[in-house]
C-alpha cells in the first residue's frame, strides 16, 4: 500500500470528499492493476468466505492436540438458554469468535484477518453486525477495505505477526480493524474510524504471545473472544465522541516499540507466560511423547 499512516489516508479521504473505504480501493486498484469490479469482487469472495466459514462450524471436531474444541458450541448453547448477561449482540460475537478460532485450528478454511491465530475476530464482529442490522453484502465490503486500510498501516508501521510483536501484533491488530470497519457500518467518518481503531489497539498493547506447546489454540482461541468484543466497545466509545488521546499513528508506533521490547520467550516460541506453567509444561511434554 502506498499510505504510510492513518492520518494520511485520512488526509487524502477528506481533500478528495471520499470515504476511508474508497481510498483504500483505488489504492488496491492502482497497486495491482486491476478494475474497480475486480477489486471489489476480491474483497467480497473474501467476506464471503468468512461467512462460509462460519457456517460450517463443526461443534462436534476438536484440533488433532484434544486442547481446544466444542467450546463455540458450548457458548451458543448457553447464550439459547439465557445463561448469559452480555446481551445478544455480545453474545453472538463471542460464539462467532470461538467457532473461527477453533475452526482454525481444526485445519478449516477461514481467512486470514491480518493472521490465521487472529481470524476469529473481524468475521465475529461483522457478520453478527450484518445479521442485525441487515446491511448489505456490499456495504460489509466497503467496512472491509475499511479495516483493510487499517490493517496494512499496522503491518507498514509495526507488525502483525506474534513471532515479531506478541499477541498485540496479532489479536491487537485484528481488534483495531475490526473496530474501525464497525464505526464505518454505525456510520463513522475518518474520526470514528481512526479513533475506534486506535482505541482498541491500544487496549491491548503488550499482550504476549505465549501459544501453549507451540500451538495456536491456548490462549489464542480465547483471545479472538477478547479482540472481537473489545473491538464492539471501542466503536461504541468512538461513536459516542470519544477520542483517543494519543493520536492513532501514534498508538501504531508504541505498539512496535512494545514488541520490540517483549523477550524472545514472550513472542510465539512457547517458551514463556502461560506456555511456561506447570500445566503449560505438561501438556507440551504429553503433546511430544504422543508423537
Amino acid at each position: 500500500m502506498s499510505f504510510q499512516s492513518l492520518k494520511e489516508i485520512a488526509t487524502s479521504a477528506a481533500e478528495q470528499d471520499k470515504p476511508f473505504f474508497r481510498i483504500i480501493l483505488e489504492d488496491d486498484m492502482s497497486e495491482r492493476m486491476v478494475s474497480e469490479e475486480e477489486s471489489f469482487s476480491t474483497m467480497q469472495n473474501m467476506y464471503r468466505t468468512m461467512r462460509e466459514a462460519d457456517e460450517s462450524y463443526d461443534g462436534t471436531m476438536e484440533s488433532a492436540s484434544g486442547l481446544v474444541g466444542k467450546d463455540g458450541q458450548k457458548m451458543e448453547d448457553a447464550l439459547k438458554a439465557g445463561k448469559t448477561v452480555s446481551g445478544t449482540f455480545v453474545g453472538e460475537v463471542m460464539v462467532r469468535a470461538l467457532k473461527m478460532g477453533e475452526s482454525n485450528a481444526c485445519m478449516k478454511r477461514i481467512v486470514a484477518a491480518p493472521t490465521a491465530g487472529s481470524c476469529g475476530v473481524m468475521p465475529a464482529v461483522f457478520l453478527t453486525y450484518q445479521k442485525h442490522f441487515g446491511v448489505s453484502d456490499e456495504k460489509m465490503a466497503e467496512a472491509m477495505f475499511t479495516a483493510a486500510g487499517i490493517g496494512a498501516v499496522i503491518a507498514e508501521r509495526a507488525f502483525i505477526a506474534g513471532a515479531t510483536g506478541g499477541c498485540q501484533a496479532e489479536i491487537g491488530s485484528a481488534s483495531a480493524m475490526a473496530a474501525g470497519g464497525l464505526a464505518y457500518l454505525m456510520g463513522g467518518g475518518l474520526q470514528e474510524i481512526t479513533h475506534a481503531s486506535a482505541i482498541a489497539l491500544k487496549s491491548l498493547l503488550g499482550l504476549v504471545c505465549d501459544p501453549v506447546a507451540g500451538l495456536v489454540e491456548v490462549p489464542c482461541v480465547k483471545r479472538n473472544v477478547i479482540g472481537a468484543v473489545n473491538a464492539v466497545t471501542s466503536a461504541d466509545m468512538a461513536m459516542a465522541g470519544i477520542t483517543s488521546r494519543i493520536p492513532p499513528d501514534e498508538v501504531i508506533d508504541a505498539m512496535r516499540t512494545i514488541g520490540m521490547a517483549l523477550p524472545c520467550s514472550l513472542r510465539e516460541t512457547g517458551e514463556g507466560g502461560l506456555a511456561a506453567t506447570a500445566t503449560g509444561v505438561e501438556i507440551s511434554k504429553k503433546l511430544i511423547s504422543s508423537f
